[in-house]
């Protein structure tokens, strides 16, 4: 059995290789880039985007199951390409927005335009909904390196963030075992904490007290749009979008920080009942990343 992954180098996909790679299984690899790779020699890597379904169909010839990530812009077509290539299934890495209380939010938008296509290609599929990836918090690391303050949005709003190899080994055993097609995982993390805990977390795996900021209100709107100006650039580029979306987008993540400072986040057991035991920690994954925020890249 030959499964496709694409998205290999990702926080995700590069997980799912090396598992189905420990599993036995004949994995092969798309990128853009597949110079850029760097994945056991046993994987078999090609060039594919998904933004062009076309490149897809050498890569997919002899695949029978394929994971994905959500890319709108093709995304029928590489279904298409699959069909024809013979694949069955196909694990989908979407996100629990899809299922959220706001469907006009861009992520659930951009999620479930993707469902919609393979639900209704006739391939078998599962879909992964990961609530808030743990891996976010990568971004404060430039500052904990630095020895300076985290500016944190909404400091006190409670996340249950989710490892990643969590979701890249629920995503692999739906991969590799039976019963799993049809279903909608709704995945998080083994804990809710505010993301101010999640600062001092870190702080505890890497041996030092952090200081961090609260940004609330105006100032937390100029750091959403300076953060998510590209991504929504290419939402309207792709038709996901009306251009006039930003404001509403801005205040949509906004109102998600101030009702997640009412409590903390619904655990889902999910992760327990694929796996046969219980998602990972905030405090675990902060100790798996620890030398994400102490070492410094190299210019």
């Amino acid at each position: 059995m030959t499964i496709l992954v694409t998205g290999a180098t990702g926080n995700v996909g590069r997980h799912v290789v090396d598992l189905l790679v420990r599993a036995g299984v004949d994995v092969r690899a798309t990128s853009r880039n597949p110079e850029s790779l760097d994945l056991p020699a046993e994987v078999d890597v090609r060039r594919a985007d998904l933004t062009d379904p076309k490149t897809f169909e050498q890569a997919l010839q002899g695949v029978e199951k394929i994971f994905l990530y959500a890319q709108p812009s093709g995304i029928e077509g590489v279904v298409e390409v699959a069909k024809a290539a013979g694949v069955k299934y196909a694990v989908l890495l979407s996100s629990m927005a899809a299922a959220g209380r706001d469907p006009d939010h861009w992520i659930a938008r951009w999620h479930r335009a993707v469902e919609d296509s393979i639900e209704q290609s006739g391939l078998a599929w599962t879909f992964v909904r990961p609530g808030p990836f743990a891996v976010n918090s990568l971004q404060w690391a430039p500052s904990i390196r630095d020895h300076q303050p985290v500016r944190i949005l909404y400091a006190h709003s409670y996340l249950s963030a989710i490892h990643e190899l969590d979701i890249a080994e629920v995503s692999t055993c739906a991969l590799l075992q039976d019963g799993h097609a049809g279903a909608r995982y709704h995945i998080t993390g083994g804990d809710s904490v505010t993301q101010a805990e999640q600062v001092a977390l870190i702080g505890q795996a890497i041996g030092r007290e952090l200081a961090f900021e609260d940004v609330t209100g105006d100032d937390a709107r100029a750091e959403l749009r300076e953060r998510f100006g590209p991504r929504i650039q290419v939402l309207i580029q792709t038709g996901v979008l009306d251009p006039m979306a930003t404001p509403e987008i801005i205040e949509t993540r906004i109102r998600y920080y101030v009702e997640a400072l009412e409590g903390p986040a619904e655990i889902d057991g999910t992760v327990e009942k694929v796996l046969g035991k219980p998602a990972r920690t905030f405090a675990e994954w902060a100790v798996d990343h620890k030398a994400d925020f102490t070492k410094r890249s190299v210019s």
